[in-house]
């Protein structure tokens, strides 16, 4: 059930200029699937989706250019291009990014594996990144600094 899913969420952002989540769900919710915007969050995590221009001076998923094999390179080059700024605050991260590209970006922080990094918290131009240790923040800040050069 989730290929068939994942399979129908590449169709429709082919399709469709779907650019919210709660689209997403609406529409796979009318091709017969019964998902959560958790599911669809979820999904667009594990299909490493991306948001593009709709040519409309809006934002759409898309996804992923030719990444390669193992992903990394790939994910560096989204995170230099998208991200603005890194911050510590009160032991927590604080990262800007382009308009529509936060979520992407914390999933690219998410599968970087930094070991300081407990998770992330993505809204549409700002990331929280949540650190193990207050101590830990420096070294996290350093880290995510060096994948923006």
């Amino acid at each position: 059930m989730t290929q068939r899913r994942r399979n129908k969420i590449k169709e429709l952002i082919t399709q469709y200029a779907i650019g919210t989540q709660s689209e997403l769900v609406a529409r796979l919710n009318a091709a017969g699937f019964d998902v959560t915007q958790a599911t669809v969050s979820r999904d667009i995590r594990a299909l490493r989706l991306m948001k593009a221009s709709d040519g409309k001076g809006g934002r759409r998923y898309a996804l992923p250019e030719s990444a390669p094999e193992d992903g990394m390179e790939h994910d560096l080059n989204v995170f230099r291009r998208a991200c603005l700024s890194v911050e510590e605050a009160s032991g927590l991260i604080v990262v800007r990014t382009r308009s529509g590209m936060a979520m992407a970006l914390a999933a690219v922080i998410d599968r970087m594996q930094a070991e300081q990094v407990a998770g992330c918290v993505a809204g549409d131009d700002t990331i929280l990144v949540a650190i193990r240790s207050g101590a830990d923040a420096e070294q996290a800040v350093r880290t995510i600094r060096q994948w923006m050069a």
